[in-house]
């Protein structure tokens, strides 16, 4: 490893353990490690001590676990999404008014981000999580997003992450997405029922809030479909006045 050549495949390496830990629902060993990553015990070794000693994993007696510099990292983040305090405000906020978990999501360089939720982070089963978002053809808030950009933009976004079938009811057909698309725009708002996680219905408005480098923002809530057909018009109202609430 050390060679030059072995640079590059030490990075990738060093950042699917961080990916493993992160997905994992419990601190991961070494051993398991190195089986996820189909690399020898020396190696995964190797890469967990630079990744320890600078806070972004800790070793605890199970295993390995994300470390404080994760939640350094994830500031910075949001700092450079050009984040004020007013935008933490409003998920909590949306949530009082709604009943329901509330996210705020970003597109920033041809990437979809779930940025912050109220779901709880122990709600494992929950189908939206902060965190890169692949499913945007599916959610309200990746529709409401694509709705806000250039077609083009547009076009290369959906041809890098596709258009997966994840229920009976996601919208795989480009036409007929972009035909929804138009009508987002056109009542501010985007509605995905079932789509993405067929239990649950999301719906998603973008906010006048504009981010640096073309970033674009969005509120959404989710809920159980069978709540959202029984109060859809107080919920979809509530996302509407929240998000217009929100100082330019």
């Amino acid at each position: 490893m050390g060679s030059s050549a072995d640079g590059p495949r030490s990075v990738d390496r060093a950042l699917e353990i961080l990916d493993a830990v992160a997905d994992a629902p419990a601190p991961l060993g070494a051993k398991a490690l190195a089986r996820r990553l189909g690399c020898s015990l020396s190696t995964v070794y190797h890469l967990l001590a630079p990744l320890t000693a600078r806070g972004h994993l800790i070793r605890t007696a199970d295993g390995y676990a994300p470390g404080p510099r994760v939640a350094a990292l994830h500031q910075s983040f949001r700092r450079h999404l050009g984040l004020g305090p007013q935008i933490a405000e409003l998920l909590p906020r949306l949530r009082r008014a709604t009943g329901a978990e509330a996210y705020f999501t970003a597109y920033r360089d041809g990437r979809i981000t779930v940025i912050d939720s109220t779901a709880p982070a122990t709600d494992l089963a929950h189908p939206f999580v902060p965190g890169p978002e692949t499913r945007a053809h599916a959610t309200a808030h990746g529709k409401a997003l694509l709705a806000a950009l250039p077609r083009a933009v547009r076009r290369r976004y959906l041809a890098e992450y596709g258009m997966a079938r994840l229920t009976d009811r996601t919208i795989t057909s480009a036409e007929r997405l972009e035909a929804e698309l138009a009508q987002v725009r056109g009542q501010g708002f985007a509605v995905s029922v079932g789509e993405a996680d067929p239990a649950y219905t999301c719906l998603a408005t973008t906010l006048p809030h504009q981010g640096p480098e073309g970033a674009v923002h969005a509120l959404s809530v989710s809920l159980p479909t069978a709540d959202f057909r029984r109060r859809h018009g107080e919920v979809r109202a509530a996302v509407v006045r929240v998000a217009a609430a929100l100082p330019l």
